[in-house]
């Protein structure tokens, strides 16, 4: 395994193949934010590119050796580090070029744990909910002052970013990140503190199994400091062995070192008390609804009461918490229509976000647009697929979003469709989906996925907007 990419005062220049990606756009910024030249390539623009280039990074969108930026190649090359994306060909000219150039060249897991070593890192794992939490304890950190860095996967509606600075000098400086098993990236991280909040299988094009999955996580919490923290979904059953000194449970609504209790859910807020080893935090308010909201909380205000921030500072930020774009965000919401896009990807989470907002609306009918991502995990869990998908009313699915992948024979969207035993269901491309939306028989509209549906959001908002008329 190659070693870290170790942070270097020297380096004048950060140039990144895959920038738009989430992870790498956080890193981008934080060169910039240093003071460093950064640029880069992607493959389409998005509102993360459109956000970086106005934050003065220099994006291109062909992959073409003379579009890279002169500032780049008129420096030694010392003073110059090249950070890809594992989505990124091999056959990418722009990579290959500075790779046979002799240039430093890292994966983006590579910086992102160079520089999270030079603090005292709360990483978040787990096959879901690491944005939500990553989030939510970054934002508590914020409103108390601490003194950390946060390296997002999603953009926080607080901040507008997924990079989140605190100027504080007034205690020891924090990482905060995101712990990600694709590539078994995580495994670059040495954490201070690590919450686990889920071990499900995913990523089967790199892992053989569950057991390679849970195995190479058990790997991830044998990295943690041995005089650190680990705080874990009291459901999981992994290998104690590799615990650090100190370990907590978390959970939803029942008994854990950490819980929810006294829940009361509204259609705009939930109200809740969190049970700690010491204190009960009363009255926890939070404007975003959800029993996974509030476990998520659960998790992020364990992490926080253990650091020390105050009772007062965790309540006034989860108060004022407005979520991750893409995390249950509400797109319209009237009394009469609710239209919410969620990122949510994998069977479980799908499964858990459509019964999220069953919950919240029992009485509604919910319709639901999904995009599955990526061949493999269409191939591996179709059924699994299907079996979510039939919690919704009606059903659109749209197309493969392939992101890394070619495509693979056999495998489509129809492997999903066939098994969804719902009659009420519509197979469509991205491109006819604004023809086929109608409002019979829906009082809430839901877009899911990890692909580019989030690019029709709008157009899905435009056309909704002049039905409900």
């Amino acid at each position: 395994m190659q070693t870290n990419y170790q942070f270097s005062e020297h380096i004048k220049a950060a140039y990144f193949i895959g920038i738009g990606g989430i992870g790498m756009s956080a890193l981008a910024r934080y060169f910039n934010h240093a003071g460093v030249f950064t640029a880069g390539y992607d493959k389409t623009s998005s509102s993360v590119t459109e956000s970086l280039t106005s934050e003065g990074i220099s994006v291109h969108y062909v992959d073409e050796i003379l579009l890279i930026n002169s500032e780049i190649l008129n420096l030694p090359k010392d003073e110059v580090i090249v950070v890809y994306t594992p989505a990124v060909p091999k056959s990418h000219k722009e990579l290959n070029w500075f790779l046979n150039n002799n240039y430093s060249v890292y994966k983006r897991a590579e910086v992102l744990g160079g520089i999270t070593n030079l603090y005292k890192t709360i990483a978040v794992a787990g096959t879901h909910g690491k944005t939500s939490i990553s989030a939510i304890i970054s934002h508590i950190f914020k409103t108390a002052n601490e003194n950390f860095n946060a390296f997002l996967g999603g953009i926080s509606k607080n901040y507008n970013s997924n990079l989140i600075l605190n100027s504080s000098s007034d205690s020891e400086p924090f990482a905060v990140t995101e712990a990600d098993e694709f590539d078994r990236s995580f495994l670059r991280l040495n954490p201070w503190m690590a919450v686990i909040t889920s071990v499900d299988e995913d990523h089967l094009d790199i892992y053989k199994n569950l057991a390679d999955i849970i195995e190479t996580f058990e790997h991830f919490i044998g990295q943690i400091d041995k005089k650190g923290y680990l705080i874990i979904k009291q459901s999981l059953q992994l290998n104690s062995n590799c615990y650090p000194q100190n370990v907590y449970t978390y959970a939803f609504n029942q008994k854990a070192d950490f819980y929810a209790d006294n829940i009361k859910t509204f259609e705009d807020k939930s109200v809740f008390d969190i049970i700690t080893p010491g204190v009960k935090l009363s009255d926890i308010e939070i404007n975003i609804p959800g029993n996974l909201n509030i476990e998520n909380v659960v998790a992020a205000s364990a992490v926080a009461y253990i650091k020390g921030v105050s009772e007062e500072n965790i309540k006034s930020a989860l108060k004022s918490w407005s979520g991750v774009k893409r995390r249950f965000e509400y797109i319209i919401k009237t009394p009469e229509f609710v239209y919410i896009d969620d990122y949510a990807h994998h069977p479980e989470e799908l499964r858990s976000f459509i019964n999220s907002v069953r919950s919240i609306y029992p009485k509604k009918r919910i319709s639901g647009i999904f995009q599955p991502h990526l061949y493999t995990r269409t191939r591996d869990f179709a059924d699994d697929f299907a079996k979510s998908l039939d919690l919704l009313d009606k059903l659109y699915l749209l197309d493969i979003y392939p992101a890394r992948e070619e495509p693979i024979e056999g495998v489509s969207s129809e492997l999903i469709f066939n098994s969804v035993t719902n009659q009420n269901k519509y197979l469509t491309t991205k491109n006819e989906l604004l023809s086929k939306i109608t409002l019979n028989d829906t009082d809430i509209l839901l877009t899911i996925g990890a692909g580019d549906i989030d690019k029709s959001v709008n157009q899905i908002k435009e056309k909704l907007l002049n039905l409900l008329k």
